[in-house]
């Protein structure tokens, strides 16, 4: 299977910065950033089917990290299902998920909603991978998501 995230050893540390997480958390937050998918709104990508940027004055905390939205309503919505609207595996790259459980971070342009859920991506080619064969990944990422997601959850800089 040809993972379409990875990047070889010498962008290893270069990932390890990319792909950090919240303390505590398995929220993907980024190394610098430390709000969740880059400050881009869940909710947007259902609604207006497109990636829009939030805003701090739209902002609520969920899973131990700030979520941003582009309006209260967005926000709002977000409270009342987050499960809906939150992208999948924490909102890393579902390639590496798949491939290795490796928590790269993410470009928010590069996503697909498959059977009603985000999953984001690193980079649009493999977001147009996943999109041609779902069901290859999402196995193999739900087997690895557990135990990736307990160790973020002690160790958030894998």
């Amino acid at each position: 299977m040809r993972s379409g995230c990875v990047f070889g050893a010498v962008s290893a540390g270069v990932l390890a910065l990319a792909g950090g997480a919240l303390a505590g958390s398995a929220v993907n937050t980024g190394y610098f950033g430390g709000v969740a998918i880059m400050g881009y709104d869940p909710v947007a990508y259902f609604t207006e089917g497109r990636p829009v940027k939030g805003s701090p004055e739209f902002t609520y905390r969920w899973l131990g990290a700030p979520w941003h939205f582009a309006s209260a309503e967005h926000r709002d919505m977000f409270m009342e299902n987050p499960e809906r609207y939150a992208p999948q595996y924490g909102g890393y790259c579902v390639g590496e998920m798949a491939a290795d459980g490796v928590t790269v971070s993410i470009d928010p342009h590069a996503w697909r909603i498959v059977d009603g859920k985000l999953y984001l991506s690193y980079d649009q080619g493999f977001a147009d991978e996943f999109a041609s064969n779902p069901e290859e990944y999402l196995s193999k990422a739900e087997a690895n998501w557990p135990q990736v997601k307990a160790e973020l959850e002690q160790e958030p800089y894998r």
